[in-house]
């Protein structure tokens, strides 16, 4: 067979490579379940990138399948086994302190400015281009190319679930949805909540009362603000917890304001956004604002609550004063996320959890050792959901076929790696994720100001174009 040059190919559709990613960028397709229809089950904007998706691969000739609104599939070749390129359009939402507007898709010194730039729009754009190329060269093939594309995998992954109890589940594939050269483990993720029951009633004599707190929004991100409202005796309170606050945030060096609204003080702390599966790579303003205020003198079931954050929660994201800190040689520490943190006066509080937890850890025997600590502390558990840790033997016919694509194109050694992130591959018994991030390049998904190098998404795409014709030959 005559040598593809790979590169070149990408280069001649490049300019439509990059005017179809930043349509896709352009469109806010954040989980919007308040404005559900049967049409658009996650919302109006979801179902919008789907259908743009959909639509793009009909126009180019594919097999277009639109399976419940909550997920799609773009097809072509003949066989019968199925390669699956898994994707997804949904996108956590923009966050604060952009420099540029998170869905405008501006380009500035060779990079997409977007929310889903990176994670995960960028790289889907990418893999279709290279199927686009695959077909257009008419490369013969013996399994059928098939990229499935989800709408909900930023929260419960019900589009992995509806797609695969009516399709086909590939024989093998990959997703384009993490790093580069090649993850094959990743952890279990597991999302639930931390309540806080109900004490005894007591006086309330306290300076201080916390009316009500709030920070995060999503259990597999890092909240960058926190806001709770205080309410004090006397001015003379006032003006001494406006200058608390002021010190506090000055030591820890966070940003952030005051004011006061109807004789209640309004605080709000800015840490940094980061991505759930490595918290130590942010600074939680919920986890900060909560340290603040458990060393007021406030009421007694306000002190529960923070104090239980303090104490189980600042600068430790390994579990280690919980007593469930785990880790292994594949992949490595498991993490905790405070993603959501939320307390009242009336009902007291709850922290959302999203907890990462390597491969050879059992989530049952985790979840008995945390039960028994926080127990003790007036909580329970609820809300339990958990995707079970993944991984790929190294012999596996994908892994090898990808480790030869991946050397010949970059002249690199392809190290498997692995990752505290959940990507569709997993849904595959032979699934990895690959690429889209390559060594050395800052990870900035679910960060403000997400980009993606235009430079590397090209070269993406002529890695995946590759691994199609070298999986399907």
């Amino acid at each position: 067979m005559q040598s593809i040059e790979w590169s070149q190919e990408v280069e001649k559709r490049k300019d439509g490579l990059i005017r179809d990613t930043q349509e896709l960028l352009q469109i806010k397709s954040v989980l919007d379940e308040e404005n559900a229809t049967d049409q658009a089950p996650l919302g109006e904007g979801v179902k919008q990138a789907l259908d743009f998706m959909l639509e793009l691969g009909a126009k180019d000739g594919f097999k277009v399948k639109n399976v419940g609104n909550l997920a799609g599939h773009i097809e072509f070749g003949e066989g019968d086994d199925i390669l699956g390129i898994l994707c997804h359009v949904d996108v956590v939402p923009e966050g604060d302190g952009w420099t540029s507007d998170p869905f405008g898709a501006e380009i500035c010194d060779g990079k997409i400015f977007a929310r889903g730039a990176i994670d995960d729009k960028g790289p889907t754009m990418a893999a279709y281009y290279a199927m686009k190329i695959v077909k257009e060269l008419e490369l013969p093939l013996n399994k059928r190319v098939r990229m499935i594309i989800g709408t909900d995998e930023e929260s419960n992954w019900r589009c992995v679930d509806h797609y695969f109890a009516h399709e086909e589940m590939p024989a093998m594939g990959f997703a384009p949805d993490a790093d580069f050269p090649i993850i094959y483990a990743e952890k279990g993720i597991a999302d639930f909540d931390l309540v806080q029951q109900e004490g005894s009633k007591e006086a309330e004599d306290t300076e201080v009362k916390v009316i009500e707190f709030s920070s995060g929004r999503r259990y597999n991100m890092v909240p960058d603000l926190a806001r709770t409202v205080l309410e004090t005796e006397n001015g003379r309170e006032e003006t001494e917890l406006l200058q608390k606050f002021e010190d506090y945030r000055k030591s820890n060096g966070l940003e952030g304001k005051y004011h006061i609204d109807s004789g209640l003080l309004v605080f709000e702390l800015n840490g940094v956004s980061a991505h759930g599966m490595e918290p130590d790579n942010g600074k939680n303003a919920g986890i900060y604002m909560a340290k603040f205020l458990g060393e007021l003198q406030i009421d007694q079931k306000s002190k529960q609550f923070f104090s239980f954050v303090n104490n189980y929660f600042f600068g430790d994201s390994r579990g280690n004063s919980l007593g469930i800190q785990y880790n292994d040689n594949i992949t490595g520490d498991l993490t905790i996320n405070v993603g959501v943190l939320n307390y009242s006066h009336e009902k007291g509080g709850k922290l959302g959890l999203n907890m990462r937890y390597p491969v050879t850890a059992k989530s049952e025997e985790i979840m008995k050792k945390l039960e028994s600590t926080i127990v003790k502390e007036g909580f329970t558990i609820e809300n339990f959901s958990d995707s079970k840790p993944h991984h790929v033997a190294e012999d596996d016919f994908l892994i090898r076929t990808l480790k030869k694509v991946y050397e010949e194109q970059t002249g690199e050694e392809a190290k498997l790696l692995s990752i505290g992130g959940g990507t569709y591959a997993r849904s595959l018994k032979s699934g990895v994720a690959f690429g889209p991030l390559f060594p050395g390049r800052p990870d900035i998904a679910h960060q403000k100001d997400e980009y993606i190098i235009i430079e590397d998404m090209l070269k993406a795409a002529a890695i995946y174009s590759q691994a199609i014709m070298e999986l399907t030959r």
